[in-house]
């Protein structure tokens, strides 16, 4: 049986191939203009989200172990009462967007859960390389534990989050903090980009995918230089390069089956799993990368965000 798209989300892929089409497709390798290009869906997306008006959000700053001051913007529901919290980290592919962009999405999370949020302006590829993008969203998490009092946080309450790249970029940070012994209550790895070696391209799905094969490969060149696929890389910076597995924060983990990321997604919730790691694993049918966002008011959305936010109000 041929692999079907959601019709919802068809339906409004089409208009937005009707927006962006005539945007040229970037060579393999060019990590500029695809940032370009995200950046400007991005910006569309932002406009998709229903309004959060009951949310307001203020900035802090960290110092990195490396020296870099980075923006943490901490988003709280007007009348809620925290306890839990959930540090942020946007998708982008390691090279693209910032917290501004993805701002209105967070803002959506928070007025549905009532949980506050900490998003974390990382920095991204190639400007940085490596493990960076992963210390950085552990320097939100120890920031905000360290500051858990003053802003009625419980830090045995503390998750971490994100979509795509920063899935990956936050599973990375979950080894950080289980290796450093930092308590993490649970990581939220929504389609998260986890291994940095080139995948064997699958043809049923390929014509459905909305981050590509070539995506991929830019975006990992830019993060990892020439050793991107070799026998060097950190799971920090690739978690799926991870072989041991024991002792990681409890996992939340969903996919689309006509995303890229599938099998890798799968691959590593089992392997997880396989090291006594409680783990809740979704393959959505007939979702692409970046399903919920393209259509945030489709049933298959809904659906999918109904299991996060139930996720989310539990910590």
């Amino acid at each position: 049986m041929a692999y079907l798209m959601d019709p919802e989300t068809a339906a409004v892929l089409v208009e937005f191939e009707r927006r962006f089409g005539d945007v040229p497709v970037p060579a393999r390798g060019d990590w500029k203009t695809l940032r370009d290009n995200g950046n400007a869906n991005q910006e569309f997306l932002a406009t998709l989200v229903p309004a959060a008006p009951d949310v307001a959000s203020t900035s802090f700053f960290t110092t990195t172990d490396d020296g870099a001051s980075i923006e943490l913007r901490w988003y709280t529901k007007d009348g809620a009462e925290p306890g839990s919290a959930v540090v942020y980290v946007h998708g982008g592919g390691m090279i693209i967007a910032n917290i501004d962009l993805y701002g209105p999405w967070v803002s959506w999370y928070v007025t549905m859960t009532g949980v506050p949020f900490l998003a974390v302006e990382y920095r991204l590829a190639p400007e940085v390389t490596g493990t960076t993008p992963a210390e950085d969203a552990f320097a939100g998490l120890t920031w905000l534990i360290d500051h858990a009092a003053e802003l009625s946080v419980d830090p045995n309450r503390v998750a971490i989050m994100g979509d795509s790249a920063g899935g990956g970029i936050a599973a990375g940070a979950a080894i950080i903090a289980r290796n450093r012994r930092v308590p993490l209550a649970r990581q939220i790895l929504v389609y998260p980009m986890l291994d940095d070696r080139e995948p064997t391209p699958q043809a049923g799905i390929e014509p459905f995918l909305t981050w590509t094969y070539d995506n991929n490969h830019t975006g990992w060149r830019a993060l990892l230089g020439e050793g991107m696929g070799g026998d060097n890389v950190s799971p920090v910076a690739a978690p799926a390069r991870l072989t041991d597995f024991a002792g990681l924060a409890p996992a939340y983990l969903d996919v689309g089956d006509l995303d890229m990321f599938r099998d890798e997604d799968i691959a590593y919730a089992q392997r997880l799993a396989n090291a006594g790691v409680p783990v809740e694993l979704h393959v959505y049918p007939g979702a692409p990368h970046g399903f919920e966002r393209f259509a945030p008011h489709s049933a298959l959305s809904r659906r999918a965000m109904a299991e996060r936010t139930r996720v989310l109000r539990a910590l």
